[in-house]
């Protein structure tokens, strides 16, 4: 069946992210970003400016071609993106089949070919047809928000390696697609999305779960906590947090990830994070009175945000 058949397509006139306000209470902006849901930030609502309701698919059109999503919350919607709302009633596993079969399509578009006004021609099949298969169950929160406040100005720096650091950081290894195998062991590369994991592989893990993988090239500066272990690539590198500084566990690792991501634009412009500078970088953290990084706050933060109690 076609797109067009199942859902009302309609292309939103131009609209920028620039020429609105931002408000971290507002609504959200999609724009045709391939991460984050496609969203990148919050603005103001304004009058005279089509807001599209929550429950519809996004589907850029140029850019991250096809990379559909299904917007949780009403949404304004960038231009060159087409927006797609059900016909008929459908459920939230049924619309994500669908956001699925349409990103499957995306190989059709690479080397700058655009979607254009062909998205309604795609061919999917009925997800009425496949819902024996399908299972979905909702994630749910009790944190509805955060009530932890933040105050940076107690914070204390901290020297991310070297003798004196907090991390004990190591360097991934070479292995090209060729020589993986099939397997389960995660295998990160140097990229923005899927928590660095770009493969299962079949070789044994070179490093321990419970570190943080840290690209120096490629995607540099993207931080991931990682639970298992893994084999990172040479422009992955990986850091062990030293003893007498504690243990890490989910949620203080995504904290430190979130500080870490904060340094990547000190390596934009094929800059690359080499391991003398990403020894000699620092990074504030909280502090417990006596200097030492305070990983009750942080993991007590995180766990505070939304969906941070299912950690």
């Amino acid at each position: 069946m076609k797109i067009e058949e199942l859902f009302e397509i309609e292309y939103p006139k131009t609209l920028a992210y620039s020429w609105l306000v931002p408000d971290a209470n507002g609504i959200n902006f999609v724009s045709a970003q391939e991460k984050d849901n496609g969203i990148v930030g919050r603005v103001h609502e304004e009058d005279g400016v089509k807001v599209y309701p929550a429950g519809c698919i996004t589907v850029p059109l140029k850019g991250s071609v096809l990379m559909a999503h299904l917007q949780p919350e009403r949404c304004y919607v960038a231009h060159q993106i087409g927006v797609l709302i059900p016909k008929n009633e459908m459920s939230l596993t049924e619309k994500l089949f669908y956001v699925t079969c349409i990103r499957s399509h995306a190989y059709k578009y690479n080397y700058g070919r655009q979607a254009d006004r062909t998205l309604g021609e795609l061919e999917v099949p009925l997800a009425k047809d496949m819902m024996p298969e399908l299972h979905c169950v909702p994630l749910s929160t009790r944190n509805e928000k955060t009530v932890i406040p933040i105050n940076t100005s107690a914070w204390k720096w901290f020297r991310l390696g070297g003798d004196d650091g907090l991390f004990d950081i190591r360097k991934g290894q070479r292995l090209t697609s060729e020589d993986q195998t099939d397997g389960n062991t995660p295998y990160i590369g140097a990229i923005d999305s899927n928590n660095g994991v770009s493969n299962l592989i079949g070789q044994s893990p070179i490093h321990e779960g419970n570190t943080i993988s840290l690209s120096y090239n490629g995607s540099v500066g993207e931080a991931f906590y990682q639970p298992l272990p893994y084999w990172a690539t040479d422009d992955v590198n990986a850091l062990y947090l030293r003893s007498e500084y504690g243990t890490l566990c989910p949620a203080t690792g995504l904290f430190v990830c979130s500080v870490l991501k904060h340094d990547r634009y000190r390596y934009s412009y094929g800059r690359k994070w080499t391991l003398d500078n990403m020894n000699d970088t620092k990074i504030k953290l909280p502090a417990t009175p006596d200097g030492k990084p305070d990983w009750q706050w942080m993991e007590s933060y995180i766990k505070s945000l939304p969906y941070g109690d299912r950690l």
